[in-house]
């Protein structure tokens, strides 16, 4: 995945945007939990909305969280404490284009799924970029 992604010409992510990615995503389900709406698969959330519609939350790498804060802070951030234990970082969803929001969220979605999942859905090896916006175009 990569940070420095270039936000090019998409509008600001909206919590639309979000739902009908992830809803697209086999086994995903949609719940409203205490005003957030996530998706999750079976009881692993790996995307959430803030009630504001401002932050996205998703699954990402514990490990590669830190560089990915640093690197942008005003972007990405972690707005609850408790969430430093999970593979998760928040988005500033005004930051955010819609390619990216794709990217994070299938990313987050490829962590919590079977990998056999996952590639018959996707695709075969890694993931790029251009397979995944492909794979979102309507036929």
């Amino acid at each position: 995945m990569n940070a420095g992604v270039a936000r090019g010409h998409d509008a600001m992510v909206t919590v639309h945007d979000v739902r009908a990615l992830a809803l697209s995503l086999p086994r995903t389900e949609e719940h409203l939990i205490r005003d957030h709406v996530k998706f999750r698969v079976g009881r692993i959330v790996y995307a959430a909305v803030s009630p504001d519609e401002t932050i996205m939350g998703f699954g990402f790498p514990r490990e590669e969280r830190a560089a990915l804060i640093a690197a942008e802070p005003a972007r990405f951030c972690l707005t609850r404490p408790s969430d430093q234990r999970y593979n998760w970082v928040d988005a500033r969803m005004a930051a955010l284009s819609v390619a990216e929001m794709r990217e994070f969220v299938t990313d987050a979605w490829r962590m919590v799924v079977p990998k056999r999942l996952a590639v018959a859905h996707l695709g075969h090896g890694p993931v790029a970029r251009s397979q995944v916006d492909r794979s979102r175009e309507a036929p």
